[in-house]
């Protein structure tokens, strides 16, 4: 009998009936006075306002008419690099012990994002929150005394003239609770190995060992791991290692695209719940079964803002024009993109993290991750975003019964005419120009935008099929393999060609081996 899951499970249970209904809304604004007040003796509190702005009546109002949008590279050199001159008191009190690193899906260069203990602390709050939101997906007992192995980046982190770097995912590693070690794997000693494959290969080797019944990462390198495992143990699927797995908690990337692919190598279904981690902050998780969208953490760390993701308020290269609205949570509306901006405890202040969102229930807060600003296809008109791309590959995945775990696309110009030139990563043999029929007739019923686009300037769509393995390849080339890394769903031409270089350099490596 699962006594110490039992215990859990009832604690879980029990504080989840006492927490009572939120109010997000209300919640939002305490966090945003919280900001406000910690952050006012700082140089940026003291360079808008924040005293000022906290004597309004309409703090929100002011706040976002006082301060400019910032992305990474405005924030990094008008503030965040005094941080590296040894200066204190910044755009948050004190400085920060860790820097994470992001690179992300948009460059080779990695960003330093300033990780404070304050948020430290929030972001194990959050993730405490959506342990207690298991209550709500009727989990046995002995759940709750099984491991969870968790794929991220790695936790020996570097250290940097009196602070330390490493991707958010490690940094968040080697902070954990000490009554969890207990249950996390694999280890502090796996965990510290920066070498992806080498790190795997460990992973692979110690499975036999270790009860599993959740897993948690990026689902491009967690298929990886997981078809590296069944293949070392000489596996079917990887229930046979892991029987008691039960969950999955995604997390970076859309799971969509993906589902097909992972469930190929499982036994049994599981239960997946999408997370919102990003270098920036815990922003949102899954907190009930009957969706897939995230409730965003409205009473944590992060101040959030919302900007409609329409053409008059976008520049050409995805930024955001200074003087485009910002709403806020009571006046956000349903089926609208909105870019999110956040105001968070590390001192990022009205920042562009990049993604847009839409709201699919605005009373409790949840949203699901529409793509990101930068991989928005709008050549020629088209206006495609990354939800419409995922939707445009999992149809062709259901009619060609085929999986298609990546992929990536171009606007390119060929003979002074435009295609959108689409590599899918799959195993199946599937004809080229079948697939760049149905993609086009998907998108065509799918999107107005596009319909209208194919009609003028758009020429058509092309298709190359090429091995999965060339995306984590490639990532593992420009960036580093595990971790955070995702793959850019959108490139510009001139990088599109160094993609198409490298895949045929690599094909042609393939076929000398053979």
């Amino acid at each position: 009998m699962p006594i110490i899951g039992n215990i859990i499970k009832g604690f879980i249970d029990v504080r989840d009936k006492l927490a009572g209904e939120r109010n997000p809304v209300e919640e939002q604004n305490e966090v945003l006075e919280k900001l406000l007040t910690k952050a006012q003796d700082t140089a940026f509190g003291k360079h808008y306002g924040f005293e000022k702005i906290l004597e309004s009546d309409d703090r929100g109002k002011i706040f976002s008419s006082s301060i400019p949008y910032h992305d990474y590279n405005k924030m990094h050199e008008e503030w965040w690099s005094k941080l590296h001159e040894d200066k204190t008191d910044i755009t948050w009190p004190g400085t920060p012990d860790y820097f994470a690193l992001s690179s992300g899906t948009t460059g080779n260069s990695s960003k330093r994002i300033p990780v404070t203990d304050d948020m430290i602390t929030s972001i194990r709050d959050a993730g405490i929150e959506q342990v207690y939101a298991l209550s709500n997906f009727d989990l046995p007992a002995d759940f709750f005394e099984k491991g969870i192995l968790m794929l991220g980046s790695s936790t020996d982190l570097e250290k940097v003239d009196g602070h330390q770097e490493g991707e958010i995912s490690g940094i968040s590693a080697s902070n954990i609770p000490t009554w969890f070690r207990g249950y996390y794997k694999p280890g502090e000693d796996i965990a510290e190995i920066d070498d992806w494959d080498e790190r795997v290969q460990k992973i692979a080797e110690e499975a036999q060992n270790w009860d599993i019944g959740a897993l948690s990462g990026i689902p491009s390198w967690m298929e990886l791991m997981l078809q590296k495992v069944i293949d070392y143990h000489n596996l079917n699927h990887i229930h046979e290692i892991w029987p008691n797995l039960q969950v999955y908690t995604s997390g970076g990337v859309a799971f969509g695209p993906y589902k097909k692919s992972f469930n190929a190598l499982l036994g049994q279904p599981i239960t997946v719940i999408d997370t919102y981690l990003a270098s920036e902050g815990f922003v949102a998780f899954q907190a009930r079964p009957e969706t897939s969208a995230m409730q965003l953490v409205t009473n944590g760390g992060i101040y959030f803002e919302f900007v409609p993701f329409k053409p008059e308020y976008i520049d050409q290269d995805g930024s955001l024009i200074d003087d485009a609205p910002a709403l806020r949570l009571s006046e956000v509306e349903k089926d609208q993109d909105y870019v999110l901006i956040i105001s968070t405890v590390s001192g990022a202040w009205r920042y562009i993290i990049g993604d847009t969102i839409e709201f699919t229930d605005i009373e409790r807060a949840e949203i699901k991750i529409t793509g990101r600003t930068k991989f928005f296809l709008n050549t020629v008109g088209s206006q495609l975003s990354v939800n419409k791309m995922d939707d445009a590959v999992q149809h062709l995945e259901e009619k060609f019964s085929m999986k298609i775990p990546e992929y990536t696309l171009c606007a390119n110009r060929i003979d002074d005419d435009f295609y959108h030139c689409w590599y899918l990563g799959t195993e199946d043999s599937k004809e080229d120009d079948k697939l760049a029929e149905a993609l086009d007739d998907f998108l065509k019923q799918a999107n107005k935008n596009y319909k209208v686009a194919r009609s003028k300037a758009l020429e058509g769509v092309r298709v190359t099929t090429v091995k999965p393995n060339a995306f984590s390849e490639w990532n593992g080339r420009n960036k580093k393999k595990g971790g955070q890394v995702k793959m850019e769903r959108v490139m510009g031409e001139e990088k599109f060609k160094e993609w198409e270089e490298f895949v045929a350099n690599l094909q042609r490596e393939t076929a000398s081996k053979v």
